[in-house]
């Protein structure tokens, strides 16, 4: 295995524009929440899940025995394996991708092999990893819209994709739905190998309490939890979770500031002769060419963060889409730097 070190140090106090996170904070109303409720006793106590769960589940418009909380989506990711996918079986992931997926698979044994997003605009191969998946295949991992590329599809072709991997766990990563509006949520039941994950570290602002969820059907959640370790989310994700659903005018509010910013950013890119990939996710990824890593450090040095991705797609940058403010700092320090 290849070892996964994300470059998460020295970011206090800087735009953090590199992992894709809320860049203005979680709803007020749950750190209020915090504030007011929580206690020492309250940390004293194994944390318990009954009324997360089921407030998350009216929210998604689920049942409470088809979903789980999950610490981050990369738990979600690893209890897919665990619990679904053996020693030496096929696993289908996209590339580039979200590192975990492979990270997972690899760990558990698995045989990974990668499809690759079509070269020149970085869409979904489709067509291509249909043709990969086998009766053999025993999982397919797909982030929509996928990270790095901010490209996705649509439901027509992930039905294609759950009906062509009926012996295969197909989990849909959902870490950015809110940007795109693009679900599997709704058609859990339809598909006995269909598993959806959400975060609470984008849009919502939490990425340091850790808090996603894993959903499927209610005989396929009976082994996941079977698989799962019993207080893997802390009590303070949990009770945020709840909360953080709750303020939908905030993540609608945010969101729609998102996507008139990325426009801008589209703007700002375009004037300064910046070839970049249309995205339905709050981030964009633009060619830097040779100059990727240079531009990387010196606007880190100019206190803004974005993260180079050539080692997987050269000359490649990802940058994430904040406010109108943010979005206008960025082209400012990359017009200097350029």
């Amino acid at each position: 295995m290849a070892p996964y070190h994300p470059p998460s140090g020295g970011r206090r106090n800087k735009l953090r524009l590199d992992f894709n996170e809320n860049t203005v904070g979680a709803s007020p109303l749950v750190l209020d929440f915090i504030k007011r409720f929580l206690t020492a006793a309250d940390l004293t106590i194994y944390p318990e899940y009954e009324h997360a769960l089921e407030d998350l589940a009216a929210h998604f418009g689920v049942s409470h025995n088809e979903l789980t909380l999950t610490n981050g989506t990369d738990e979600a990711i690893q209890l897919v394996v665990n619990t679904f996918i053996g020693d030496g079986q096929q696993v289908l992931i996209l590339k580039p991708s979200y590192a975990m997926y492979r990270f997972y698979s690899e760990l558990a044994s698995a045989k990974v092999d990668a499809v690759e997003y079509r070269p020149k605009n970085l869409a979904f191969p489709l067509e291509e990893l249909l043709e990969r998946i086998t009766p053999e295949t025993r999982g397919v991992f797909i982030s929509n819209p996928n990270n790095p590329t901010g490209t996705g599809t649509n439901v027509a072709s992930l039905e294609r994709i759950l009906d062509r991997a009926q012996n295969a766990a197909v989990l849909v990563d959902e870490a950015y739905y809110e940007f795109c509006g693009v679900t599997m949520l709704s058609f859990l039941r339809n598909w006995p190998n269909l598993f959806v994950s959400r975060t609470f570290s984008k849009v919502y602002g939490m990425a340091a309490m850790r808090c996603g969820c894993l959903f499927s059907r209610e005989e396929n959640m009976t082994y996941v939890r079977k698989a799962q370790s019993p207080y893997s989310v802390n009590m303070l994700a949990a009770m945020a979770a709840r909360i953080a659903v709750q303020d939908r005018k905030f993540v609608e509010d945010y969101v729609t500031e998102v996507l008139a910013a990325r426009e801008f950013l589209y703007v700002g890119l375009e004037r300064l002769g910046v070839p970049y990939y249309m995205s339905q996710a709050n981030f964009v990824l633009f060619r830097a060419g040779d100059r990727a890593v240079e531009i990387r450090d010196e606007l880190k040095r100019r206190g803004v963060l974005v993260r180079d991705r050539s080692y997987e797609l050269p000359g490649c940058v990802r940058v994430t889409v904040g406010t109108h403010d943010q979005v206008e700092k960025f082209l400012k320090e990359l017009e200097a730097i350029l």
